[in-house]
Formats: structure tokens, sequence, C-alpha cells
């Protein structure tokens, strides 16, 4: 992690409260990894544990869950979703959020399907779509970082420019003349084997990002970013930089993601994907990424798609109406930012309910009153006690 030159040294003008921050910042290397860990263990495992159930349930509901036809067709319907975790996670851990994903999946197939009706070569298709993701990330990476805007007001505008970009592309245009060669790749397994190009293509991915975000420099500059903004200045991480490069790799990896699904499905239309950003923010938060930032990993990411898939294959498989599955996804969504928080919510709640008991029971409260305003004295000092709107008057 090189210093930047332009970040603030702290001194003994520092505030103290950034100082803490900074001193956070700054643990070892080793500490951090141990942490960081310690953290994801725990939830991981539940993971794990909900994934054989889902296995077991899965199997008991219908005896074509464990076979290898579905699985097969199980991979090939959430690989791009898949794909689309892997830059949000990292996003999401940086204390951002980028809900332009599915537009910008749906703007890339516009693109592809627009340039191969004017009989651009494939090749140099897919050099512009990745051009044009990596725009579409600079973009959103640009107004949040440079501008100060937050990352969700930005992304959804984005959401909707983005998509709106795509209808101009390719109007109410349908491309479906793909050649044999690419299609294939959307619907054909790895030879001699039963993985789609799709979940291959998100295992080398998942490799990449995991192998960045906890064995290098950068991915604890995106966890210390999470955990402290200021903090992280202070420390000499280039914030806005990796900011802005994690959007630009979104985009280019939803870019991708936007090519095989075109392949996937032989068409290009300008309506690809719409409505995916809710599945895969719901696959990042079921993973353990904290919303609020600083926490996550990518084997949790592994086992919350898994997850996930396994959940609306099942629901499939057992003629559950697909037009509900929304619900499965919304339930998640407020599982996952729940129970994490679960804790935090229960102690809050308990210091809510001691202070009105400790409120309620002040004898000055039960009589309408403190002793010197019901006498006609003059209060001329007070002593404060640590209970919530305490306050005891002494006469003079």
């Amino acid at each position: 992690m090189q210093p930047d030159e332009n970040a603030v040294q702290p001194d003994e003008n520092t505030p103290r409260g950034l100082r803490a921050h900074l001193s956070r910042a700054q643990f070892s290397r080793a500490q951090f990894s141990r942490a960081q860990f310690s953290r994801a263990l725990r939830w991981e495992s539940g993971l794990a544990v909900v994934v054989v159930i889902i296995v077991v349930i899965g199997a008991a509901a219908s005896p074509q869950f464990l076979t290898g036809n579905n699985f097969f067709n199980l991979g090939l319907s959430n690989g791009e979703i898949a794909i689309m975790t892997l830059p949000m996670t990292l996003i999401v851990i940086s204390g951002e959020i980028d809900l332009s994903v599915a537009s910008t999946l749906g703007m890339s197939s516009a693109l592809l399907g627009f340039l191969w009706s004017h009989g651009w070569p494939m090749l140099a298709i897919f050099a512009v779509v990745a051009v044009a993701g990596a725009a579409a990330g600079a973009v959103n990476g640009l107004l949040v970082t440079r501008l100060g805007l937050p990352s969700l007001a930005v992304t959804i505008g984005t959401l909707a420019l983005y998509r709106g970009i795509a209808l101009i592309i390719l109007g109410a245009k349908t491309v479906s003349n793909f050649p044999a060669t690419y299609t294939n790749i959307g619907v054909s397994a790895l030879p001699h084997t039963n993985i789609p190009y799709s979940i291959a293509i998100f295992v080398g991915l998942a490799v990449i990002f995991g192998v960045v975000l906890h064995a290098t420099p950068f991915g604890r500059s995106i966890y210390a970013m999470g955990a402290s903004k200021e903090a992280a200045m202070f420390a000499g991480i280039r914030v806005k930089r990796i900011k802005t490069s994690l959007f630009i790799v979104s985009g280019m990896i939803c870019a991708l993601a936007g090519v095989l699904w075109t392949f996937r499905l032989s068409t290009a239309v300008q309506d690809n994907g719409t409505g995916l950003e809710l599945d895969v923010v719901a696959i990042v938060l079921l993973a353990g990424v904290s919303i609020f930032g600083g926490k996550g990993s990518i084997a949790g990411v592994v086992l919350a798609v898994i997850a996930f898939a396994g959940i609306q294959n099942a629901l499939l498989l057992t003629n559950f109406n697909q037009e509900a599955t929304g619900v499965v996804t919304g339930a998640l969504l407020l599982a996952s930012v729940f129970v994490p928080n679960a804790a935090s919510f229960s102690n809050r709640l308990r210091a809510l309910l001691a202070a009105r008991r400790r409120a309620g029971g002040t004898p000055s409260a039960r009589a309408g009153g403190t002793p010197s305003a019901r006498a006609g004295g003059t209060p001329s000092a007070a002593r404060r006690h640590s209970g919530p709107h305490r306050i005891i008057f002494a006469r003079d």
C-alpha cells in the first residue's frame, strides 16, 4: 500500500476522534487478517449449513434436484448474476453500492446487437462493449468520488440512464442472428464436463477477486475504507482513486455478463437483464457483506450464490408460482440485513426499555414535578445523573 502524496498526515492538531480512527486503521497486517477471518468464518459456517439444508429439502421435494442435468441448468440460469456479484462485493465492502449493474448489462447487450446488425466483426464488438462498460463504471465512480454524491442516488440515476441508452441504441428491434460459434458458449458446457461456461468464468473470477481482496494491500485498503473513510485517508490510502477503479471494474464485468446473457438467449433486446440488480444485492448481503461496509468475503459470496440458486431452483421444480419469486428475493434481502444486526437491535431495545423504566420510576416524575418547583424555590445548582432525562435540583 503506497502512501498518497496528497493525503493529510496526522499531527498534534489532529482531532482525538480521528486519531482513534487512525490507530484502528494502522493495525498490523496479521491482526487485520485474523479479525476478518474470524468474523467471516462464523457467517460462512452458517451459510454452509443453509446450503446443506437447501440440498436436503430440494432432494426431498423433487427427484430431479440432484441430477446432473438440473445442476447444469441451475448454473446456466444464474451464471451472469453470479459474475456480477463479485465486483458488487468489493464496492459494498468499500462503503458504496452500485445499483446500475443490470442496466449496464442491458446496455452492453443492446450495443452488441446493434453493432452486429451493422456488420461489425465480433472481436471488435467485444472491445467496444468492454470500453462502454468501463465508461459506464467511470461515470458512476467519478460522480461518487469527485463530486461527493452518494452512490445510492448516483447509481439509481444511472440505472435509468443506461437503460434509456439501451432503448435509444436498439429501440424496439430484436437481433438474433448471432453465429452458432458464440451462442453455443451461452448454452453449452465446458468440454468433457457438465459445467456451463458462465460458471467456469465465475469460478475463475472468484479466485482472482478473492486473492485481490484477501491477500493484497489493495484488498486491505478496501476493508479500511469501508470501516472508516476518514481513517483510511489519514493512513495514506488513495480512497477516491481506489473507489473509482472499483466502479470501472464493475462496469467491465457487467459488460461481460451482458455478452454472456445475449449469447445464452441468442437475442439482443433493450430490456435484457431488467430487475437483476435486486438479485445481485440480495446475494451480496446474504453472503454476510455488511451494507455499511468494512466486512465480507468472497467465500461467503460463493456460498450465497449456491444458496440463492438452490432456493430458486427448488421452487421451480416444485411448481412454485414464478411470478411470486420476488417475495423470496425480498425476504432474503430483509433477512440478510436483520440477522447480522439482530444482536445490536436487541441491545438497543433493552437499553431503551431500561431507560424508560428508570425515567418512569423517578419520584419527581410520579409526583408531577421537582420538590423545589412545588415549594416555589429557585434552583441554583443541578446534578445530572447518568439516566436519561434525570435532573435533580438543590435549593439554596
